[in-house]
């Protein structure tokens, strides 16, 4: 049986022929992927030519194509559209793949050739970009462990393979946990509250469950968020509530528990390995942050302040709570709802009036507008490509001068298949060293599908998340360089948020919306004091949303930051650390450890401070257009163009970010974006 993966695509664009692809072609693949680049890497490890850039370092980059690109298809696959067979495929390959990573990065000869390069980088003669590769090559292999000794050297390997199926596994269970939990909504008492795009979309997640004529929340975001926000029944709100929170954490199989125990443990004797004192410090070591202690610092500089206002504003909702003739204390499962009724109170608006103007494929639009006023790039919709799922779509992508820049893949909508959240990945990446290879980049999403042929509607927070992953999406397109191991988003954690927040400013504009900003039915721009309503409101709930956040990224470093982790208990160190901070009890974090994805399946771990980071330069960037008295100036954008989106890793962020706005970041300006600054103002007084 031929193998897709392994032939010569015919596809337009070289886009992967989904339509071909089966389970069973990936493990043959992979083997034969690793093979290849094994079969590389030993030849350039034994070479008996002195090393140069060209015979070791471009030569490392031209290794694995076929791993590389086989990698793509199924690691995508497995986070959008999984099932059984992959899930099984992928616990199986993740140890082997670490395996192969570390037969490369821990090859002594292999190394030998990259550390004298890296000594005598000075005189080769490289351009900047050559000498900004060596560095980054000489690092991964230090970082790997290949300046170890033999016996550190195979602990590492040990420590890196297992930590590869803990993180397999750990995801798995928290999508597993999301798949089998419905609550069913049994008749109109149980509606109660709900707008009618939720009802729909509730009775479509029925249908996709095959329980006609009812309706079910799902533990999605997009689905119970909203019924948090509306649902008039307070038992129903604490039976999702309480289900939602509890991800990885209900016993059983998919109990995540003792796989952070062990994951934890691991990550701190790995960076002892290294040299560093704890996970956090080996991990901040290669950011803008550079320590653990800058980034707690930044943390509680923005904890005070929001603790603060969180507090205030749980004594508003409490007040609305009696005000109602409610004899009970505010809750988590309550903080959602009496928000929403404080902001229909205080600033005479209703998410349900505003949905009705933010349909999906308008915002698209939105975003896709943007980056044609700011970028010169253009997007045609094809249909006649091979794509993973149907409601994926496709877009072909041109440049001012109508050249081919990429393609863009937009998969919206929730389902059982897919992770939760939402995140932006390539099926390729930019590069120029093997021709002029353009990127296949995707953003995944998880709205709530509108039923009946509807149209989907959106919250404000639908179409920041949806600016937010566009903004990702194009610094994945834009990409301008040389080599693949720079390209795009393989930037610092904590600059790569930089380019997708600054993004959703665009979103927040009146400009834009009275442009996208149209009823649904009618195609009438929202209504001028509508609009006025929403700017005005911005900053509301501002307390809860950040403690929800900033909660998360301490809880995040201070598992990082434990020495000897041995044997924790997740449960009870989240509530120990929660306790010492003075989280407000009606807040939960945004992400209990127990389904923290981020940290503990994905590439966030000691690192999820990394969206505050960027915020600071997002608030001061965007700050650059307001002062040019143009959101869209294009000498600003030339500039973000040049120096952030098309950029890639060329520079150290600090420089990037300079040469962009031609000073650092001014860090007050994030207080200010968050509505925190009066509250600053008084708490220093």
């Amino acid at each position: 049986m031929s193998n897709p993966l392994l032939q010569t695509w015919s596809t337009p664009f070289d886009i992967p022929p989904f339509d071909q692809i089966l389970p069973e072609h990936f493990r043959p693949a992979f083997d034969n992927g690793m093979q290849e680049q094994r079969a590389e890497v030993l030849a350039i490890a034994a070479s008996a030519e002195p090393p140069t850039f060209a015979n070791t370092v471009e030569a490392l980059e031209r290794s694995g194509r076929t791993l590389h690109r086989v990698s793509r298809v199924f690691f995508n696959l497995t986070g959008s559209n999984t099932s059984d067979e992959l899930e099984a495929i992928e616990l199986e390959v993740a140890p082997v793949l670490t395996r192969h990573g570390n037969e490369i990065y821990l090859n002594q000869d292999l190394f030998a050739r990259v550390r004298q390069l890296a000594e005598a980088e000075a005189g080769l003669g490289l351009n900047p970009e050559q000498s900004r590769l060596l560095q980054r090559f000489h690092r991964i292999f230090v970082r790997s462990g290949a300046a170890l000794d033999e016996a550190s050297r195979q602990r590492m390997t040990e420590i890196t393979e297992r930590l590869s199926v803990l993180g397999t596994k750990f995801g798995q269970n928290v999508l597993a946990d999301e798949k089998s939990y419905a609550l069913v909504l049994q008749g109109e008492a149980d509606l109660q509250g709900l707008p009618a795009s939720l009802v729909a979309a509730a009775a479509q997640a029925a249908t996709d469950r095959d329980l006609p004529g009812k309706h079910v929340i799902t533990l999605s975001r997009s689905s119970i968020v909203p019924f948090l926000q509306f649902s008039s029944r307070r038992d129903l709100r604490e039976t999702a509530f309480k289900a939602w929170i509890a991800r990885g954490e209900n016993a059983g199989a998919t109990d995540n528990r003792a796989l952070i125990a062990e994951m934890v443990a691991l990550r701190a004797e790995r960076a002892k390995l290294l040299g560093f004192p704890t996970f956090a410090h080996f991990r901040l070591d290669d950011s803008m942050a550079k320590t653990p202690e800058a980034a707690m610092n930044l943390l509680n500089s923005v904890w005070q302040p929001a603790q603060a206002r969180a507090l205030r504003e749980a004594e508003a909702l409490q007040a609305l709570i009696g005000a109602e003739g409610g004899n009970f204390e505010l809750e988590p499962w309550d903080w959602r709802y009496y928000a929403e009724q404080r902001r229909k109170a205080e600033f005479d608006l209703d998410d349900a009036e505003i949905k009705p103007y933010l349909q999906l494929d308008r915002m698209i639009e939105a975003a896709f507008d943007t980056a044609r006023r700011l970028f010169g790039v253009s997007f045609a919709e094809r249909r006649d490509l091979p794509v993973y799922h149907p409601d994926v779509r496709v877009w072909d992508v041109t440049g001012r001068d109508g050249r081919h820049v990429g393609l863009f893949l937009g998969d919206y909508f929730a389902r059982s298949s897919k992770h939760s959240g939402a995140w932006m990945s390539a099926f390729r990446g930019q590069q120029k060293l093997e021709g002029e290879i353009r990127p296949i980049i995707v953003n995944v999403m998880n709205f709530s599908k509108a039923s009946g042929g509807e149209p989907t509607l959106l919250s404000f927070d639908d179409g920041r998340t949806l600016f937010h992953e566009f903004g990702h999406a194009l610094h994945g397109l834009l990409s301008d360089v040389t080599y693949p191991t720079l390209a795009g988003t393989s930037v610092s954690r904590d600059f790569v948020e930089f380019p997708s927040q600054l993004y959703e400013h665009w979103l927040e504009q009146p400009e834009v919306l009275r442009q996208f900003a149209l009823h649904h039915r009618t195609g009438e721009p929202m209504p001028e004091a509508l609009l006025q309503k929403l700017m005005a409101a911005r900053t509301f709930n501002q307390g809860f949303s950040t403690v929800e956040y900033v909660s998360s990224a301490m809880v995040d470093l201070e598992f990082h930051l434990l020495a000897d982790a041995n044997g924790v208990d997740a449960t009870e160190f989240e509530r120990e650390t929660l306790k010492r901070m003075g989280m407000p009890r009606a807040i939960t974090m945004r992400h209990r450890p127990t389904h923290f994805t981020h940290i503990f399946s994905g590439g966030y771990s000691a690192a999820y401070y990394s969206y505050l980071w960027s915020e600071v330069l997002d608030a001061d960037g965007f700050n650059a257009f307001e002062e040019a008295g143009n959101i869209f100036d294009p000498e600003t954008a030339k500039r973000l163009y040049s120096f952030v989106y098309s950029a890639g890793d060329l520079r150290d962020p600090e420089d990037a970010y300079e040469a962009f706005r031609g000073r650092q970041a001014l860090p007050d300006a994030l207080l200010r974006q968050r509505g925190l600054v009066e509250i600053t103002a008084a708490g220093a007084a």
